[in-house]
């Protein structure tokens, strides 16, 4: 049987994820999404983009 493995690489999933001052760690698929939520949660988070 043939190998399907024609050396390509898998599509990189970008993650926004907000990590807030009392040290919990939420995750969202757009950068508006981490941003509304840090907003509602007093705009004191920190938000990074995460390459998977």
């Amino acid at each position: 049987m043939a190998c399907n493995c024609g050396g390509a690489t898998r599509p990189t999933v970008i993650i926004y994820q907000l990590n807030l001052p009392d040290g919990s760690v939420r995750q969202y698929h757009t950068w508006q999404e981490a941003d509304a939520a840090n907003q509602r949660l007093g705009g004191l988070g920190t938000i990074l983009v995460i390459n998977q």
